[in-house]
């Protein structure tokens, strides 16, 4: 019994339900009782929908991109493929639990003896014995060795594992897909924004660069005041070029989350604000990520995969037990091979037992043991990266809600600013430098009064994204418009128009309410009044 002994004690062993190794469970997590930002009203902690969380920013071009994107996308088939891969290997354990090997055999051979060999029966003339003869065989063999430590069903078990594991890799993979196609899309909103803001302000400059040439004209001014609004107009429009580029690069990612090639996809949708995002969000509790989280469902279902492992590689420290069999007939003559008397077999146990090798095989169940121990840390790390991210998304969401306030009310104080140094400047009271500035402040204001509503978006879209939302759409389906071909949308849907709506300001909680903003950005036909 001693050599019998191995790494698992027959209690455990009897226990496990005649299986080697160790029965794996869930390990502990590090989760936190609740989010930081629990108090803020903004946040709900009751469990949401979040299957098209997406449709929370009322946008039908987001919901065809996101039902595109599932329906195209390259990355998330490679994944289904991968399942399917899984799904086969768990075929493969299973047939192991049969016998291992079985097969048929059949064969014809016509055998000649030599005369000149020693002690050749040819020679005595024996009855029977011919020097030219027939051989026909066929029968079945197999092979079956007996599960007796659990060896095939730990396999089983690694495989059923993995199998989930690459299920929910897949959901991963989609969650992470749906995420990338909102923040695309809300970055390719954003950077149209901004475009349009720059242009009204393009439109305000050459605006000014007339009042200000026609004052030179008038003598009234000396040609430095020209050449510096010349300067100041050049460098907006510099900025809608780089503008553009980040745009078109924005519309490349999502042509390649689409699955198709790098096209101008903003000539094929129509013209839509930056996403509104709602002012709360519902988020659960921290201990939720453990189930709605597919990446933190597929980190613990690697280590239950891993924990079978140990058990198939203790197996191998004890005898494996097999019974073979052979059954067939042979005959000389075609026509007698049926016959009873050509039937020949042969059945019975045998083991093999690598009693030299146990240094290698203990060695090999620590190798097992210390990958599955790697694999818990590696859960126990997912868990803490989710709850990161999804801090990380809620300070975002939060705190880009009081910065788009702080910044609207900023662009409206900017935008009577360059009003009244306008009308001053008419009147000479101030220099073209001050006009300058505060135009140039115009500028920065509204492109990061764009950026400030783009980025509550994409908090938002972040939230869902780290509360692992959207993989049930697999469950659900869904049916996508096509997009608009090339050329079909009018040419004004290319670019936003220079009055774009502004959405509502969020309240936040502390903070003074926000004066209602101006309804429209602000065009040359706003300043004409000062000629």
């Amino acid at each position: 019994m001693a050599l019998c002994s191995g790494c698992t004690p027959w209690r455990e062993y009897f226990h496990n339900g005649f299986k080697v190794g160790p029965n794996y469970r869930t390990p502990p997590a590090p989760v936190e009782q609740a989010w930081i930002d629990t108090a803020d009203r903004r946040l709900r902690t009751d469990s949401d929908d979040l299957s098209r969380w997406w449709t929370v920013f009322n946008d039908p071009v987001l919901d065809s991109l996101v039902c595109h994107a599932y329906q195209q996308n390259l990355t998330l088939r490679e994944a289904g493929f991968r399942v399917m891969q899984a799904r086969a290997q768990l075929g493969i354990a299973m047939g192991n639990l049969l016998p291992q090997s079985q097969g048929a055999s059949g064969s014809y051979t016509r055998y000649g003896l030599s005369q000149e060999t020693a002690n050749n029966i040819l020679g005595f003339g024996l009855p029977g014995v011919h020097r030219f003869y027939d051989q026909w065989t066929y029968g079945l063999n197999l092979n079956w060795e007996l599960d007796f430590w659990g060896r095939f069903r730990r396999a089983v078990e690694s495989n059923a594992a993995s199998l989930n594991a690459s299920v929910n890799d897949y959901d991963d993979v989609l969650v992470t897909l749906l995420g990338d196609v909102a923040m695309n899309y809300v970055q390719l909103r954003t950077f149209e924004q901004r475009i349009a803001y720059a242009q009204s302000n393009i439109d305000l400059q050459r605006e000014t660069l007339r009042i200000v040439e026609a004052r030179f004209r008038a003598n009234t001014i000396s040609a430095l005041d020209v050449h510096q609004a010349r300067s100041t107009l050049g460098q907006t429009e510099a900025a809608i070029a780089e503008l553009q580029i980040d745009a078109r690069q924005a519309a490349n990612r999502l042509c390649v989350l689409l699955g198709m090639p790098p096209e101008d996809l903003r000539a094929r949708l129509e013209p839509r604000p930056i996403p509104v995002a709602p002012p709360e969000v519902a988020i659960g509790i921290p201990a939720g990520l453990l189930r709605r989280r597919p990446d933190v469902r597929r980190a613990e279902r690697a280590a239950a995969a891993q924990s079978a492992q140990i058990g198939i590689a203790e197996s191998d420290l004890y005898p494996h037990i097999a019974i073979a069999g052979t059954i067939g007939y042979a005959a000389e003559n075609f026509a007698h091979l049926n016959e009873p008397l050509a039937m020949y077999g042969a059945v019975g146990p045998q083991f093999q037992w690598n009693l030299l090798n146990y240094n290698r095989i203990r060695n090999n169940v620590r190798v097992q043991d210390a990958r599955f121990r790697e694999l818990v840390t590696a859960y126990q790390q997912t868990v803490l990266m989710a709850e990161q991210e999804v801090e990380n998304g809620l300070v975002q969401f939060l705190r880009a809600q009081q910065r788009s306030q702080f910044q609207g009310t900023s662009v409206d104080e900017a935008l009577q600013a360059v009003k009244l140094v306008l009308v001053q400047y008419q009147a000479g009271t101030v220099d073209f430098t001050r006009v300058t500035q505060l135009e140039l402040n115009l500028v920065t204001q509204q492109d990061t009064l764009a950026q400030a509503r783009g980025e509550i978006a994409l908090g938002l879209t972040q939230v869902y994204r780290a509360l692992g939302g959207g993989w049930e759409i697999r469950f659900q389906g869904c049916t996508a418009s096509p997009l608009a071909p090339p050329g079909q949308v009018p040419a004004e849907a290319v670019a936003p128009p220079d009055l774009v709506p502004v959405p509502d300001l969020v309240p936040v909680p502390g903070l003074p309410a926000p004066a209602p903003p101006s309804s429209t950005l602000p065009g040359a036909d706003q300043f004409r009044k000062v000629e």
